[in-house]
């Protein structure tokens, strides 16, 4: 439409994908009769902007840290459309470098968690925008380990806990393996957000553990090195060996143990150390070969002792020795000694025991064994004599003998076997028993005695040496060693009770908590000096043989009380020449005091003036004048706990103000006067006058040193006494402590007031005799009411009430008056009437 200012104007643009009419290039042309004028040229386009995405984003999946593309081609349009980008209806800005949008995609190049959302892709134009269907941006985390295993080192048997902690989206999954082999079937559990934890681990446990965590972006592994430590232990231990000088022994020492442990030999009492592989420059005749075994090549009588066998290693160290005699030394010219005896043992019933007799004094000595004095032959199935003269027994209780005998005499050592339905059996290694003394060394002589001195050994064993024993030999006494002093505390005693002009041999033993070390060295001969003869007819020789037979049993002691015991044994062999029996007994640790008793059938005797709660060891031995038996087995008995010999100290009570309770506080007992612990306090609070059900008694905790006490009665005087209670009963009361309950009625209420009045003892009796009055006075109203009854015409009557406890004119809080009238109207004739007016 051509307008008349001359412009076109296009009511309608008509544009089509194949025609396009109205676009082109337009002149204006203007005309008139001199002539016409033409415009520059004018173009017109259509702008437009079509609908469907030429190519719509879609949904994409990239990991933390990973470029994520967006594609996007927008619809097409004139002129061409612009493109931008939103997330979750917010325009995507540009500015973070991370971000560029080039040709229509969007891209991200290190992706974030936060970047995830819903993107839209808008086309823009001059016609408006469009904008495409929302693809989604998932951004999902690889597996990240927050915690990872570490190396470990442990000793077997330990439990072991690798930790692997994983964080990552979505939730990764955690697998564990070992790159040796599988894990510990039975013996692994996977715990606590992924932990691997190994129960019991072994040796073969041994290896890298690895952690694998993966989900559906990512995979990661971390591993860590278990190594089980083992103590090392001796699989082959040596044995103890005779030989002859001038040949070539070995001691085989067989060791197990993660790392493997380093071996090496010492003999007892020497400071040099023989390793494997050392220079015989440096070892002379003794040399220790790579697999821990000791030869010593032309053996010396000096060579004999002990050898030990030391294997350590990080993860521990282990003991082990054997006895090394060489034929020749002195052990041929005396009585066999019994290195090591049978111990005491209490074993489970069905458990199989050894009992040790190990030997000195060469091939020739003959080990026999006898049970509670009988001779045990080799036809019992359940004993066994191994070749080194160990007995093996299955569960057979009783006292066992090992007998030892060659030509030059014979040794006995006993012990008790006891089979138990269940026991705890404790077997000392022989590693754990103290080290032999050094020889011991005469420093003086008199007829009856003489004084030895010797040195400890270095190696004190698993625990401290306690005391020492020593024994004597003399041909011309017996042919046998003999304990001739016990319990020795010092390296320096003096023997006494022997024979004068006498020849005597010394060996010493140390004792620990584990039991007695082999013995010493063999002193050198001593001969007593001469001294008078011996008493008329009598052999002391032979009073001695006789006295070292006798056996004695001592049988469990039976308690009379807390400081009193009494103790039976009974004699297995007898001898004309047991004077009496001398009991020996002391406190666990202390010195041994001494009982003696004659001779007599009844063996028993009583034992005084002991501590009450106290452990004792006991032990019988039967003498002939200055000469003495042997020992018996020692037994052990406690005495019981008696009540307490104080009462509670500092007693103290104190009354509150105004109020019927008082406060009683006190101390314990003196400690050294209690006899076991206390298990309760016993309180009494006793009121004089008070009838029984008014006493107070309370019982409170051991622990509890305070109490409170109420109910008391006002104006009544009490007694208060505290009493300690043990498992015996009862113990001595404390001091008493007296006080009256006042109570200061100023400062009460009236409830309080009336309260405590009511509770006096003169106002209960009180109100009983007005109670009794007035009864009494109404029965005898009732009948003089009855006679005077006819005799009545008409009157009136009045009285006044008064309760009971009241004086007259007194006032109180509450009072009733009673106003009565009657009036009475009679006649002979007519029935009788009356009225009656009640006023109060």
């Amino acid at each position: 439409m051509l307008l008349p200012s001359g412009s076109l104007f296009f009511l309608r643009i008509v544009h089509g994908r194949r025609s396009k009419p109205d676009e082109g290039i337009y002149t204006c042309v203007a005309r008139n009769y001199l002539g016409e004028a033409i415009s520059r040229n004018a173009s017109l386009e259509v702008a437009i902007l079509r609908d469907d995405f030429r190519q719509a984003p879609i949904d994409v999946v990239v990991a933390a840290g990973e470029p994520a593309v967006l594609e996007c081609v927008p619809p097409r349009g004139h002129p061409e459309p612009t493109v931008s980008w939103k997330r979750n209806n917010v325009r995507v800005s540009a500015k973070d470098e991370r971000i560029s949008m080039r040709s229509g995609k969007l891209m991200i190049s290190h992706t974030r968690k936060s970047d995830a959302g819903m993107y839209v892709c808008v086309g823009t134009n001059m016609v408006g925008e469009r904008d495409s269907d929302p693809a989604e941006l998932v951004v999902y985390e690889r597996p990240v380990l927050v915690r990872r295993p570490v190396n470990q080192v442990v000793m077997e048997d330990d439990t072991v806990d690798f930790l692997c902690e994983v964080h990552g989206d979505p939730a990764p999954t955690v697998r564990w393996r070992r790159e040796e082999g599988e894990l510990p079937r039975g013996r692994f559990e996977i715990r606590n957000g992924n932990s691997l934890r190994l129960l019991r681990v072994s040796v073969h446990d041994e290896g890298t553990y690895t952690c694998t965590s993966e989900n559906s972006v990512g995979k990661t592994e971390a591993s860590a090195m278990l190594q089980v430590h083992v103590p090392p232990q001796i699989s082959t231990k040596p044995l103890d060996q005779i030989a002859t000088q001038g040949r070539s022994i070995r001691f085989q020492c067989g060791t197990t143990g993660n790392p493997p442990p380093a071996i090496f030999w010492q003999k007892e009492g020497s400071q040099m150390l023989l390793f494997p592989g050392q220079p015989s420059s440096q070892s002379g005749r003794y040399s220790v070969s790579m697999s821990g075994e000791l030869t010593i090549t032309d053996v010396h009588s000096e060579d004999s002792g002990f050898y030990i066998c030391q294997a350590i290693s990080v993860a521990g160290s282990v003991l082990t020795k054997a006895l090394l005699e060489v034929e020749g030394g002195p052990s041929g010219r005396i009585p066999p000694i019994i290195r090591q005896g049978p111990a005491n043992q209490t074993v489970s019933r069905g458990a199989t025991a050894h009992l040790h007799c190990r030997v000195i004094g060469g091939s020739s000595v003959e080990i026999s064994w006898a049970k509670n004095g009988e001779r045990l032959q080799g036809r019992n199935t359940r004993l066994t004599l191994m070749e080194n003269g160990t007995l093996q027994i299955d569960s057979d209780s009783g006292m066992y003998t090992c007998e030892v005998s060659s030509i030059t005499g014979e040794s006995r050592w006993s012990g008790m076997l006891t089979v138990r339905a269940s026991a705890v059996t404790r077997v000392s290694e022989f590693i754990q028993l103290p080290g032999p003394p050094q020889k011991p060394v005469v420093t003086e002589v008199t007829k009856n005695t003489v004084t030895l001195t010797w040195q400890s050994n270095p190696h004190e064993g698993g625990a401290a040496v306690t005391s020492y024993i020593i024994e004597a030999f003399s041909q011309s006494v017996g042919s046998t060693w003999q304990t001739v002093a016990d319990h020795v505390k010092q390296e320096r005693h003096t023997v006494v009770g022997l024979f004068p002009n006498t020849v005597y041999l010394f060996i010493v033993r140390a004792l620990n908590s584990y039991g007695l070390s082999d013995p010493s060295p063999i002193s050198e001969p001593v001969r007593t000096q001469d001294g008078s003869p011996p008493e008329q007819g009598v052999d002391h020789r032979q009073v001695q043989t006789e006295l070292g037979e006798v056996s004695i049993y001592l049988q469990k002691p039976v308690v009379l009380s807390p400081t009193s015991t009494r103790i039976s044994w009974a004699v297995a062999r007898q001898s004309r020449y047991v004077q009496g029996y001398r009991i020996f007994y002391r406190t666990i640790g202390s010195s041994w005091s001494v009982q003696d008793v004659e001779a007599s059938s009844d063996h028993s005797s009583i034992l005084e003036d002991l501590h009450s709660n106290t452990e004792y060891e006991v032990k019988i031995r039967p003498y002939f004048n200055e000469l003495q038996g042997h020992d018996s087995l020692m037994v052990m008995l406690r005495t019981p706990e008696e009540v307490l010999s104080a009462a509670p100290q500092s007693l103290s009570v104190v009354q509150l103000t105004n109020s019927s309770s008082i406060s009683v506080s006190w101390e314990p007992p003196p400690h050294n006067t209690q006899s076991g612990d206390i298990q309760e306090y016993k309180v009494w609070c006793l009121g004089s006058g008070v009838e029984q059900e008014s006493q107070i008694n309370r019982t409170v905790d051991g622990a509890v040193l305070s109490i409170l006490l109420t109910g008391l009665l006002p104006d009544v005087h009490y007694t208060v006494v505290v009493a300690a209670v043990t498992s015996l009963g009862v113990g001595a009361h404390s001091q008493p402590v007296r006080l009256k309950n006042e109570i200061d009625t100023k400062n009460l209420t009236i409830a309080e007031q009336i309260t405590s009045i009511i509770r006096q003892p003169a106002f209960i009796a009180g109100l009983g005799v007005a109670a009794w009055l007035v009864l009494m006075g109404f029965s005898g109203w009732l009948y003089c009411r009855h006679r005077r009854r006819k005799q009545l015409g008409h009157y009136t009557t009045s009285f006044a009430y008064t309760p009971a406890g009241e004086t007259p004119g007194q006032k109180s809080d509450f009072q009733t008056m009673h106003t009565v009238t009657f009036n009475f109207s009679h006649s002979k004739k007519n029935n009788t009437s009356f009225t009656a007016n009640h006023q109060v």
